[in-house]
């Protein structure tokens, strides 16, 4: 029989403090880090009976060690939730947790779930980009792929190659003024409210509390990016300024249907519309955003002109400009990752998702003239993903001002 589906909504979403990849976390487990994460969210929601938790979606790219054994599930079982409720892990690279969020709504909208909990952790200092994978042969034998699809940083250069309007000197820009738009959002206490502290142990300083992310430098400028080596070609544009580093962290949200959120008194950051993947040439992984968000919008019926706010991944700057330029979206427009981005903060892969989408119900609650926006990254081996939201809050009195 024919089913009507339901609203979905963002509930809230948290995450710990990004580390430097074996810094400050290099004696912390990975799944740890992600049970502090769900913890924070029942601490958050009391009005939540535990055992309405309906499932656990948690992602991680490398799923051995401390981030295997089928991490939703036991994670949940170790922040306390009821045994009743079950879990799983999803693997989409760096659009792992965006992939848990878009799956534990299509469950909620079809009405086998009602309120679900996703996320996403990666350990980087414990497992490194690669480690223990044996890609098949082919892969490269065949010429499936161009053998620098399974080098990101070189990636970002045949992205640079494909859009030479795309120089190093407007990457480096992109950089700086991600630095300071997050040292900025930290100044005003943006950032703050949606960090979970992670006690943390490291064998010269002893136990501690991380509070803050690490990897910010707020002191960053042009002239010091412009010296910075090009580790994945010899005089090439991809520098560690003006991209993501490797870093250790973990995200957690509440997706709820509607009325579920209503019933327990649950605040509505954020209203699902339409999501969208797509997959593109893997050896410029990094477009991946646009034919993503172009599924997104035709699906919703939107243009991109109905967007008020993005939130896009920056795992290489000159992804970001990319997505900008084929969108004709200025390199500077306010619209545009208005409290940083992981150049600034971390990209701890499949994390990454969840932090985009924390910082837009931010932007949504700050400015209610804002009626729709998107998260959106690139994601490996040729992938993009894309999800569009509605603000709640919306007033068109406001929009009209």
């Amino acid at each position: 029989m024919p089913r009507s589906l339901r609203e979905v909504v963002f509930v809230d979403g948290v995450r710990t403090p990004f580390g430097k990849a074996g810094s400050m976390y290099a004696e912390t487990r990975a799944d740890d880090l992600v049970i502090n994460c769900i913890r924070e969210l029942l601490r958050r929601h009391p009005e939540l009976p535990a055992d309405r938790i309906d499932d656990v979606a948690i992602a991680a790219t490398t799923q051995t060690g401390d981030q295997g054994l089928t991490i939703g599930r036991t994670a949940a079982l170790l922040a306390g939730l009821p045994r009743s409720v079950p879990g799983f892990a999803i693997d989409r690279m760096c659009a792992g947790a965006m992939t848990a969020v878009t799956t534990v709504s299509s469950g909620i909208a079809f009405g086998a779930y009602d309120v679900a909990i996703a996320g996403g952790v990666e350990h980087m200092g414990h497992h490194p980009m690669g480690s223990g994978i044996d890609p098949n042969p082919r892969i490269v034998a065949e010429k499936l792929v161009d053998p620098s699809a399974l080098i990101m940083g070189s990636t970002a250069e045949n992205l640079h190659d494909r859009f030479p309007e795309i120089t190093k000197q407007r990457a480096d820009a992109f950089a700086v003024a991600s630095q300071q738009r997050a040292a900025k959002a930290y100044a005003d206490g943006v950032i703050q409210p949606m960090l979970v502290p992670v006690a943390a142990r490291s064998a010269e300083l002893g136990w501690g509390l991380a509070t803050a992310d690490e990897p910010p430098r707020p002191d960053t400028t042009l002239e010091g990016l412009a010296a910075l080596k090009t580790p994945f070609r010899p005089h090439g544009r991809v520098t560690a300024g003006n991209a993501a580093g490797l870093n250790d962290g973990a995200t957690a949200c509440l997706v709820a249907a509607e009325e579920v959120a209503t019933e327990f008194g649950l605040p509505i950051a954020m209203r699902l519309v339409s999501y969208g993947f797509a997959g593109v040439d893997p050896e410029v992984m990094g477009v991946g955003p646009v034919p993503a968000t172009e599924k997104a919008l035709r699906s919703s019926g939107l243009a991109i002109s109905d967007i008020g706010a993005f939130e896009i991944n920056e795992a290489f700057a000159v992804q970001v400009l990319a997505f900008l330029d084929h969108f004709g979206i200025a390199d500077d427009d306010p619209r545009v990752n208005p409290y940083g981005g992981a150049i600034a903060f971390g990209h701890p892969l499949a994390s990454s998702g969840v932090r985009l989408m924390t910082q837009l119900a931010r932007t949504f609650h700050d400015h209610p003239e804002i009626r729709y926006g998107i998260t959106t990254m690139c994601v490996g081996l040729g992938m993009g993903g894309t999800v569009i939201w509605e603000n709640p809050n919306h007033s068109a009195q406001e929009a009209a001002q």
